[in-house]
């Protein structure tokens, strides 16, 4: 079952045995979808080994850690409709690409579809699933799924010149939340953001990581977003809320300091989304505040 309408990007630093069995995986798909990777500086000889154990995949090697704009990079390259994103330690179960390939065809104003998430090695659901299969954000009738106020690019099937017309990840959110700000631009665009249950991604999480400094980079883009689309009500809002609500540490200090010192930038870019977008987004503040999948924590 050949199916040539996605091409997987996968961006990578540093975590060579987990990327190596993500593209395992991913190349007992049945869709045999192209892939490409993007190594964002490794020193732990990462592309040497993809380039000698996958040599159908395509290995883009920047030299520099570019973090999520490695996902920009590699979109550059994808000549098919539809990319779906994945980490290096995550991978798309049998069928759920040509599923949401399929679900893209059949709803032309669907701009990206957001998988079910599997934790491994146990099998278990990820504890956001509920909230993406509960989501409150008003939809239309027609739509397949719940409706989304933003993604996971680590379980997600986008529309490709939708990403690129959105102007993909912005460089200075680098990784950590990066998705919400070009979530909202996809919105604005007219484009829907939805859940499918019957697609599948698994994610066995690496050990190799900062949790610390992601949280740090998780707040402050929180309140770049938070800053550049929404209007000033709900943007002091959130704000507050999180001051009260994070870790009350160095880490969290050091997000707010650096995204205090970008206010110049966020004024210049500052762009306030339209209301019907700012309405979904709205919908969603209960149960930001309530949620423990998206806490800040590490």
């Amino acid at each position: 079952m050949t199916d040539t309408r996605t091409t997987v990007v996968v961006i990578t630093h540093n975590r060579c045995p987990e990327l190596l069995h993500t593209l395992d995986r991913l190349a007992e798909l049945p869709e045999r979808p192209p892939a490409i990777v993007t190594d964002n500086a490794s020193t732990d000889g990462t592309a040497d080994a993809v380039a000698r154990l996958h040599p159908r995949v395509r290995l883009l090697r920047p030299g520099r850690n570019l973090g999520a704009v490695g996902r920009n990079l590699a979109v550059r390259h994808v000549r098919t409709p539809y990319v779906a994103f994945c980490d290096d330690d995550s991978w798309w179960g049998p069928g759920s690409l040509s599923a949401a390939a399929d679900l893209l065809d059949r709803h032309p104003a669907v701009g990206t579809v957001t998988a079910r998430i599997m934790v491994e090695p146990d099998g278990t659901e990820d504890p956001i699933v509920r909230e993406l299969r509960d989501s409150p954000v008003p939809r239309p009738d027609w739509l397949p799924g719940p409706a989304l106020g933003s993604f996971l690019a680590a379980a997600t099937v986008l529309r490709t010149d939708a990403f690129r017309a959105a102007g993909g990840f912005h460089p200075r959110l680098w990784l950590g939340g990066e998705e919400e700000l070009l979530a909202a631009d996809l919105a604005a665009n007219g484009w829907w953001l939805t859940y499918a249950d019957h697609l599948t991604i698994h994610h066995r999480p690496s050990r190799v990581r900062d949790a610390t400094l992601r949280r740090a980079h998780g707040i402050r883009n929180t309140l770049w977003f938070t800053w550049l689309r929404r209007p000033a009500g709900p943007a002091l809002r959130r704000t507050l809320h999180l001051a009260r609500t994070v870790p009350r540490d160095a880490a969290s200090l050091r997000a707010f300091a650096e995204a205090t010192a970008a206010l110049p930038w966020v004024l210049r870019e500052r762009r306030v989304l339209p209301p019907e977008v700012e309405a979904r987004l709205r919908s969603l503040e209960p149960a930001q505040r309530d949620s423990t999948a998206r806490s800040y924590t590490g």
